[in-house]
């Protein structure tokens, strides 16, 4: 599914090269729609609310047991274990099956994703990205980059070793400020182009472009 128009993408090109004029680093920007399925979250709260319902059967059976005599027949009978035990597994599958259901309304699914669980697997798809894509690709191991996913809310910056021994990690938190700041707006490649600027910035003042310098990574706009 395509996340951009033509202009965006032709917006975060040009950004890239003008911001590799001034330095021998390369930048990479990758625009994800998701960083995970998150099935296994899904499974969690299903699993859960199954466990619950069947936890609260077998400490108040009564009112359940009631209301299904009064549902079935209008007649009370003793329970025996067996139809017991059927009904607290049935319980918990139709919970089971009801929480996995409503969590396929894409809103709900992404509320029930715990925060630090999306940072989490943001970043862990943004190294696999820049592993793929960026690292060790150019001469002086001087590749970055900025990955968008777009349903989590968040961003990262992932650099190559040579950048990493001379530019701390905190410093990428201007450019990422910067560039959050218009997408929380809805300005993604307004929001990608100031913060390929800020990167660029910096690559420059530490890693110059040299007369040899070439263009050893894509400009373009990578979409996933």
């Amino acid at each position: 599914m395509a996340m951009m128009d033509d202009a965006g993408r032709k917006l975060v090109a040009n950004a890239v090269t003008e911001a590799e004029s001034a330095t021998s680093g390369e930048i990479v920007t990758v625009l994800a729609e998701s960083s995970d399925g998150y099935t296994d979250v899904a499974l969690l709260w299903a699993a859960g609310a199954a466990f619950t319902a069947m936890s609260v059967f077998a400490a108040f059976p009564e009112p359940f047991l009631d209301a299904w005599d009064s549902a079935v027949s209008g007649w009370g009978h003793e329970w025996t274990a067996g139809e017991l035990a059927s009904m607290v597994i049935a319980l918990g599958l139709v919970k089971f099956l009801g929480v996995w259901l409503i969590q396929q309304w894409q809103p709900l699914k992404w509320l029930l994703v715990p925060a630090p669980v999306k940072t989490q697997r943001v970043r862990a798809q943004a190294v696999r990205q820049f592993k793929v894509g960026a690292r060790g690709r150019t001469t002086g191991h001087t590749g970055v980059l900025i990955y968008l996913s777009m349903c989590e809310r968040r961003a990262e910056i992932v650099a190559d070793e040579s950048i990493a021994a001379k530019v701390p990690a905190e410093v990428w938190g201007e450019a990422m400020g910067d560039m959050l700041a218009h997408i929380r707006h809805g300005r993604v490649a307004e929001g990608l182009a100031v913060g390929i600027r800020d990167v660029g910035f910096i690559l420059a003042e530490h890693f110059p472009r040299g007369a040899d310098d070439a263009n050893e990574l894509p400009d373009r706009l990578i979409e996933v």
